[in-house]
């Protein structure tokens, strides 16, 4: 079999200079897709809790199942490709992804609808590094950057419109359409990823997938989310959760334990001997939980406290979806002309800003306002994004940027899931708790207590990052960067 060198030529050769494009436009479907589909359901779990009789730290685990199976998908993609090639990988992930997504849209139970999220997370792990892959193979150098971003954008938008085309489907078909949507252009995605995307590499040395690393970190991530999640239900003095919280911790320091002495481990922790590689690990935590904790808790306020319709809460986070989107480029432009560290830190107070006016807010503030606070924070993880990752990558050699990319996409898809989950589980802990203390409390009223509280949390959160921010910006130092 021929090498990915030789058969990107090939296709040069049968499509022209255009190839490049249209490969990027084939990865790029694929990952539109599963962005879509990771975000687009938040706007339907108010439904889904009625549906299925769900409280907020049940229900969350389609949000924090996604997003931790997508880590592991992730860490299986380098044995997936080399096994099948970009070709093989790309079509056998989208085929397992439309199936899966079908499973979600007739589930009659919920531990289906969460199995189906974690299959569609799963799967979306999978396919994203492909995007990465390609256009570095069918760019040159001097041209990767312009298709990144015009890439990321097109990628990005993804999120922006999603609440908006969730809301509507929610309320003029149901829930179960949330699912579908997305499988047009999955199956678009195919038929060009047959013709435009090179197969296995003939060149390529052996990679072995490390079957026990994988599941050490999928076991005990689920066990310590579980036990999160159950303490409030459960209690803390609970005997299985116990088990569940100590296993999970223990298993997880064992998966560390056990990726330093592997031949072939999915994380090279080498990374975390130079300087401020450490901070920039907890930045990437806390920017993920800020990212997929708001996005999942925003538009359940506008519905169970303010009592929007579905179709209006999307449309009330789009233009907040559509200022982070534009905000990428920006980022990218300041990155190259100010310290990465100081532009986190004006995206870390913008963040905090907007966490601080929520939760200040009451049943009598204006919508208007609502929104303008939420694109607030949107610009503010717009702005720490772009820079968070050139700044942790930047404290790296070369040879160990690979790495430490993808413990740097892990590190954010772990702060994800567990600031959705936490934040779920404060939403309905005080929120039960002001209904109990204060009987002639409305539920909307109980519900803004509980909200409230999560928007202090993730505030804390993003305070607390200061630290490590700061560790972060001493490495950059060191090194000469900024």
């Amino acid at each position: 079999m021929a090498s990915v060198e030789a058969q990107v030529e090939h296709l040069f050769g049968r499509h022209g200079p255009r190839y490049r494009w249209l490969a990027t436009i084939t990865v790029m479907l694929g990952t539109m897709s599963v962005v879509l589909a990771s975000t687009i359901i938040n706007v339907a779990i108010p439904t889904i809790m009625g549906e299925f009789a769900l409280a907020q730290d049940q229900v969350h685990w389609l949000a924090t199942g996604f997003l931790a199976a997508m880590t592991v998908g992730m860490l299986s993609n380098a044995w997936c490709t080399h096994r099948f090639g970009a070709k093989g990988a790309y079509l056998l992930a989208m085929a397992l992804f439309i199936g899966v997504s079908v499973l979600g849209a007739v589930s009659e139970s919920f531990p289906l609808l969460v199995a189906s999220r974690v299959g569609q997370g799963l799967l979306a792990g999978l396919i994203q590094p492909l995007a990465m892959i390609t256009i570095f193979q069918v760019f040159p150098l001097n041209r990767r950057g312009q298709a990144m971003g015009i890439y990321g954008l097109g990628v990005v938008l993804g999120p922006a419109i999603a609440p908006a085309i969730g809301g509507v489907l929610v309320d003029t078909l149901s829930w179960r359409a949330v699912f579908l949507v997305v499988l047009p252009a999955c199956v678009a995605g195919m038929v060009m990823a047959w013709r435009y995307l090179p197969g296995r590499d003939g060149d390529a040395r052996p990679v072995r997938l490390d079957v026990a690393g994988l599941l050490l970190l999928a076991i005990g991530a689920t066990a310590l989310l579980w036990a999160l999640a159950n303490g409030h239900r459960r209690g803390w003095q609970d005997t299985v959760l116990l088990l569940a919280l100590s296993g999970g911790v223990a298993l997880l320091c064992l998966f560390a334990f056990w990726q330093r002495r592997t031949r072939h481990p999915l994380m090279d922790l080498r990374v975390f001997r130079y300087r401020g590689f450490t901070g920039s690990f907890i930045v990437s935590m806390v920017v993920g939980a800020g990212v997929f904790a708001s996005t999942y808790i925003t538009p359940l306020y506008f519905q169970q406290v303010l009592g929007e319709s579905a179709a209006s809460a999307g449309l009330m986070l789009m233009p907040a979806g559509l200022a982070m989107a534009f905000t990428f480029p920006l980022a990218g432009h300041l990155t190259d002309r100010m310290p990465e560290a100081r532009l986190v830190l004006i995206g870390v107070i913008l963040f905090a800003l907007n966490m601080v006016l929520m939760a200040g807010a009451s049943l009598a503030t204006s919508a208007v306002w609502l929104v303008w606070w939420t694109l607030l924070g949107r610009v503010g993880l717009g702005l720490m994004m772009p820079p968070s990752s050139t700044g942790a990558l930047g404290l790296l050699p070369p040879a160990l940027i690979p790495q430490g990319s993808g413990i740097f996409n892990f590190a954010r898809q772990i702060g994800g899931a567990l600031g959705v989950n936490l934040c779920a589980l404060s939403i309905q802990f005080f929120s039960h708790h002001h209904g109990e203390t204060v009987p002639t409390a409305t539920l909307a009223q109980s519900y803004e207590y509980g909200f409230d509280r999560a928007f202090i949390l993730l505030l804390v959160v993003y305070l607390l990052a200061l630290w490590p921010l700061r560790a972060m910006q001493k490495g950059l130092l060191k090194r000469g960067l900024q």
